[in-house]
């Protein structure tokens, strides 16, 4: 069980994607929002739940019809991925009915310790999907995670083909959104990543993002360029996750993004202000040096916060450390 967030969601796949390799006469039911659906299709053995949070699963009695729901399935053992109250609710029925059942561990000490502004413990803690396989092991499923399998890439759609061409030599995407304003990197150096990579005619650079006030600002980084496209609004979810997985690089936040692309096998170039990788959210098997943080020397307290919806004050600037040209480089780099 794991509701949301979106990047979060899809830190599970990965490692259900091992489990499912690995442990073939186990049959898993994830239990999830609707929209996150596509995450988990062509992963074998698996059945996706929609969790009805509007209705049907709203509030305690809607978490009893979702435990009773559920038992058609004759689930063994209840794996919660989430570790909240409605998690916590659901897991402790299937607890009392026998169950075997186990929570994720999220480290809530360790991250405080390498946030906090004094004697700061500046380590790396372990990575969600450590903690995931943490989960399977206390119900008895070792799950090894050094051999990933990711989908093959999807043979984009006539209508993805139409948006995009078929005149370029790579593929770039560029997510420069994230749910804090915090973990945004300035627009106008966007702009600059946008204009220098443009400048690569073989270059096919797609802004990605959501919502009327994301698409108008898309809108405006791509204006004037042939090799820049915004395809925010134009495709379906589904179509946008098959249009990721051939990407040849993706420039994305700490930020869902990030999480898809990995899941998806693309190489992901991240960039961090207030958050660090340290905080175990890096998305999956990509390197530390993939991660572009912020200049810890000029803001000695980074990071500030774990999901970046701290501010600091005089922090407002620590993205600026990270230069256009390091950034552009590193995705020239990855072919």
């Amino acid at each position: 069980m794991r509701l949301s967030a979106m990047g979060d969601v899809a830190m599970t796949v990965p490692v259900l994607r091992a489990f499912v390799n690995q442990h073939p006469q186990v049959k898993i039911t994830v239990i999830s929002r609707p929209f996150f659906k596509p995450f988990f299709e062509g992963i074998p053995n698996l059945t996706f739940f929609a969790f009805d949070e509007k209705e049907r699963h709203k509030g305690f009695l809607g978490l009893l019809r979702l435990f009773q729901d559920l038992k058609r399935f004759d689930i063994d053992a209840f794996a919660d991925l989430h570790n909240v109250l409605r998690s916590k609710i659901v897991r402790n029925l299937f607890a009392l009915s026998g169950k075997k059942v186990a929570s994720v561990d999220k480290g809530r000490q360790g991250k405080k310790e390498l946030t906090r502004a004094e004697n700061k413990v500046f380590q790396q803690l372990p990575t969600m999907f450590a903690r995931h396989v943490k989960v399977f092991e206390q119900l008895g499923f070792a799950v090894d995670l050094s051999q990933p399998l990711f989908p093959k890439k999807v043979v984009l759609s006539p209508d993805i083909v139409a948006l995009i061409g078929t005149n370029h030599q790579k593929l770039i995407g560029i997510a420069p959104f994230a749910q804090y304003d915090s973990k945004v990197y300035p627009l106008d150096l966007m702009q600059e990543v946008i204009n220098q990579l443009a400048l690569d005619r073989t270059n096919t650079i797609l802004l990605f993002g959501g919502g009327k006030k994301e698409i108008e600002i898309l809108d405006s980084l791509s204006a004037t360029k042939e090799n820049v496209i915004n395809v925010a609004g134009k495709i379906q979810f589904q179509q946008e996750l098959q249009l990721i997985s051939n990407l040849d690089v993706m420039l994305s936040m700490d930020s869902g993004n990030a999480h898809i692309a990995a899941m998806l096998g693309v190489k992901v170039i991240t960039l961090w202000g207030p958050t660090h990788p340290y905080a175990g959210f890096s998305p999956f098997n990509q390197p530390l040096e993939n991660a572009l943080v912020s200049d810890r020397n000029q803001f000695p307290k980074l990071p500030t916060s774990v999901f970046g919806n701290k501010k600091v004050e005089g922090y407002e600037g620590a993205m600026r450390t990270i230069t256009v040209d390091s950034i552009v480089e590193f995705l020239n780099y990855c072919k």
